[in-house]
């Protein structure tokens, strides 16, 4: 046992955090979000003090929901990191299939990819905690898609930064989606968050769905206001992602980058 060979090696990998935000998030961006996501649960609780009505249906509901959006992302995100992997991202653009082509065709293999998780979970639920997701009713529904949609949204923007910065930016396809559960709303109401990020909250279509969710629950009543909110924001975060990854593609295809995907 050599103590500088331990410590030469330990140090190859320390010089690697010195120039690479990707690995500097390992250190940072887990940590502050865990805290932030589970300080605000914490004062979400407190304030009731264990008298909060439908404990298990808004928790539940809210993991089925969140799951949802977050493989709606992975759907598209890590099927792009699977041509990555096996560097066979330039046989593909040198084919006949157009980006835009690439991208539905991402989003279709999402789909389907989420009908077969959720429906596990949901049956996971009912059998394990005896809750039935679809008691929230036909709200669900446009519920749902709202947030399959931003999810979609996430997964072409983290695809479109993959393709620019490369590989080492692959964490970004389980890091972005995460970025936006405190503000979210997920498992407490937008009102326990501090004054700025309800105001970030606003612009975060998520936030009106869990919004919407937790209303329904409590009253049976879909609020429509939280719905267009939802609507209108992600039409235009849609519209913004696929063209943030065209730019990004034509980009790296000037620059020679697809050549270069997965060394």
């Amino acid at each position: 046992m050599k103590p500088a060979r331990i410590a030469a090696y330990a140090a190859r990998h320390l010089y690697l955090y010195k120039r690479s935000l990707p690995r500097l998030m390992e250190v940072f961006y887990w940590p502050l979000l865990d805290l932030l996501l589970w300080g605000f649960v914490s004062v979400y609780l407190a304030k009731y003090k264990g008298t909060m009505p439908n404990f298990i249906a808004f928790f539940i509901g809210a993991i089925i929901l969140w799951d949802m959006l977050f493989r709606s992302q992975q759907g598209i995100s890590v099927s792009f990191l699977e041509d990555v992997w096996s560097r066979n991202l330039l046989n593909i653009f040198v084919s006949p299939l157009s980006p835009a082509e690439y991208i539905a065709s991402l989003l279709a293999l999402s789909a389907i990819k989420l009908a077969f998780t959720s429906t596990v979970m949901i049956t996971l639920a009912w059998l394990l905690y005896s809750y039935n997701v679809l008691t929230i009713g036909f709200s669900l529904i446009p519920l749902a898609l709202n947030l399959i949609v931003m999810g979609w949204s996430i997964g072409i923007i983290t695809t479109a930064l993959i393709l620019r910065f490369g590989q080492e930016a692959e964490v970004l396809a389980w890091a972005v989606a995460l970025l936006f559960q405190p503000v979210s709303a997920v498992f407490y109401p937008v009102s326990v968050l501090p004054e700025p990020l309800r105001t970030v909250a606003a612009f975060v279509p998520s936030s009106h769905v869990f919004e919407g969710m937790r209303h329904v629950i409590a009253t049976g009543a879909l609020p429509l206001d939280e719905l267009v909110w939802a609507i209108i924001l992600n039409a235009l975060y849609l519209g913004a992602a696929i063209a943030f990854f065209a730019w990004n593609f034509r980009s790296a295809k000037r620059k020679g980058l697809l050549a270069k995907a997965g060394e």
